[in-house]
């Protein structure tokens, strides 16, 4: 499959943090194709890839399933809907949004907003436990579709933009999953000289919870935590911002493993695969934390494709950058070191 099929098999499946099932079953459908897949009792999908062999290596590869979302708190008496944020919610894009509630039933409501006219300040933001989301249902009608603690999403499909780039929502991380399987389709059949594991895993958004407990599912030597970073935008800073189109970003941080960054950017080099350095002083603020210091220490990089308008349902990454992760990935596993 190419990156913008996979995309599309990906990003509509619902994932809120703490209810991944949806996304999860449809990426252990596509991981199937290359290892014996699972799936935790906490949506982590994992992926045995191909044949394991002694004296190997073993390398965790890293991308998370879940994506941001809402929680439903609260049914006011006049039947609207109350909720809170499960991650990272951009509250300035909620007003006027249609959204999903995956209630008994889904349910399609319009997160309220007032009129232009009668607004005293067209630029405040609403704060989380202020937004109200309206059905057109009555409490007593709600209350037969709807309960407490269904979650809420931003509904968005992907769409092709111009120079190969895409929109969609849960970009972050699912461009990131998209590359992860595009790499074992090239290494597919091929001698590894590593053994691989693929961790899809949950509720990233809400404390990198999957990636503490998936570092128990084997004994790894290293990981590669897939994510996305800051994609520059107009105007921006670009000693803060990493371009788009311009090759995956190599972590190098006080808490990621040096030898593992050198060892992607060498690889990067001898194969002719585009990179942007992501230099980080202290926490990455992806799976990588927590993989690094699971068990007895596991040595851990991030890979991360710039994303523009990230935590929002209008996320867009490069496909060119999601195919150069895959490349620099499969390089990676399949390079003989010493």
């Amino acid at each position: 499959m190419e990156i913008f099929e996979i995309i599309k098999a990906l990003c509509p499946k619902a994932g809120v943090s703490g209810a991944e099932s949806e996304a999860a079953k449809a990426a252990a459908k596509l991981l199937s194709a290359y290892g014996k897949v699972s799936i935790t009792p906490n949506s982590n999908v994992i992926c045995k890839v191909g044949t394991h062999s002694e004296g190997k290596p073993s390398l965790l590869i890293d991308a998370h399933i879940d994506e941001i979302g809402m929680i439903v708190t609260h049914i006011t008496d006049d039947g609207f809907v109350k909720v809170s944020g499960c991650g990272g919610v951009d509250v300035r894009v909620l007003p006027a949004s249609v959204v999903k509630i995956l209630g008994r039933q889904e349910v399609t409501g319009i997160v309220t907003s007032v009129a232009p006219h009668l607004s005293d300040d067209r630029d405040a933001v609403p704060e989380m436990d202020k937004v109200l989301i309206d059905t057109g249902f009555t409490k007593a009608e709600l209350e037969k579709l709807v309960s407490i603690g269904d979650r809420v999403l931003i509904e968005n499909e992907p769409v092709l933009m111009q120079n190969g780039l895409v929109s969609a929502k849960a970009l972050d991380d699912r461009s990131g999953c998209a590359a992860v399987i595009r790499a074992l389709e090239l290494i597919k059949d091929k001698d590894c000289e590593k053994n691989v594991t693929v961790m899809f895993s949950s509720t990233e958004e809400i404390g990198c919870r999957g990636a503490k407990t998936g570092a128990y599912t084997g004994d790894y030597d290293e990981a590669i935590a897939v994510d996305v970073t800051f994609g520059l935008c107009h105007g921006e800073n670009k000693a803060e911002r990493y371009e788009l189109s311009k090759g995956p970003a190599i972590g190098v941080s006080s808490s990621l493993s040096r030898e593992m960054s050198d060892a992607l950017i060498d690889t990067a080099k001898q194969n002719g695969i585009p990179y942007q350095i992501e230099v980080m002083g202290e926490l990455t603020g992806t799976n990588a934390d927590s993989l690094a210091v699971s068990k007895g220490g596991i040595k851990a990089v991030t890979l991360s494709i710039p994303e523009r308008y990230m935590h929002t349902p209008v996320e867009v990454v490069s496909l060119e950058d999601c195919e150069n992760t895959a490349k620099l990935l499969a390089a990676y596993i399949l390079a003989r070191r010493v």
